[in-house]
């Protein structure tokens, strides 16, 4: 999965734009519920705190590829360079070339989550609905054939029923199939993988990052025993 998130990124990005891919060193190899994301969350932080202890942290802006997981707050306090969720991008791209957007995402109890996320980040007045393909988010990388067919039909039914003029793909394992969704839907798809990597590339290009003054300035420093957790577990 990371690879086909590697690709779907490479391929957004422009000439001279280096993408590199971080995995955690603990925790679930699929997130498709509220402990892994959690779990992801403490192992996304853990690789940010091990590069800066280091001094080896050098990027530019930072992408989540969790489709509204937790975390993305605590990196914006530990980091000065922008820090972006493919969810929130993908709906922002979703605003700028349609009023109401749709998601569809991987199994049903992926759906609250996912508004919550929205509506936290002011996005929920023009999201339509959020849709379940019914498949997780292991099976979706496993069966590349039969998750497009299950999300093209709930991206069809989107359209159709709820009056989506813009369908997001609700999972960063969904990578690549915006075509196959844009020819037999009719209408856009975006890709928060993707999107997020070109509001990255605008962000860094224009000289902008999270604001410091207020919510994501720098946390105190409060003594943390066992942290970063991979080093005091031996891991890395």
């Amino acid at each position: 999965m990371s690879a086909e998130i590697a690709a779907a990124a490479r391929a957004a990005a422009a000439p001279g734009t280096e993408i590199g891919i971080a995995e955690p060193a603990f925790g679930s190899v699929a997130i498709d519920s509220a402990a892994e994301s959690y779990l992801s969350a403490v192992g996304v932080m853990d690789v940010v705190a091990t590069a800066l202890a280091e001094g080896t942290f050098d990027a530019d802006a930072v992408v989540l590829a969790g489709f509204g997981e937790h975390g993305k707050d605590a990196l914006q306090e530990m980091l000065d360079v922008p820090v972006l969720d493919i969810a929130e991008s993908a709906a922002h791209v979703a605003l700028l070339i349609g009023r109401r957007f749709s998601v569809v995402t991987t199994l049903a109890r992926s759906i609250a989550p996912i508004e919550d996320r929205l509506l936290l980040a002011g996005l929920a007045a023009h999201c339509a609905s959020v849709r379940a393909c019914g498949l997780g988010t292991a099976e979706v990388d496993a069966d590349p054939d039969g998750a497009v067919a299950a999300i093209v039909a709930e991206a069809a039914r989107a359209v159709r029923e709820d009056g989506a003029d813009v369908i997001c793909l609700g999972c960063a394992g969904m990578a690549g199939v915006t075509e196959a969704i844009s020819a037999t839907v009719g209408v856009p798809c975006v890709d928060g993988v993707a999107a997020a990597v070109g509001l990255a590339q605008m962000l860094v290009g224009l000289g902008l990052s999270t604001s410091k003054a207020g919510v994501y300035a720098a946390g105190p420093d409060n003594p943390r025993s066992h942290w970063p957790m991979s080093a005091a577990l031996g891991l890395r």
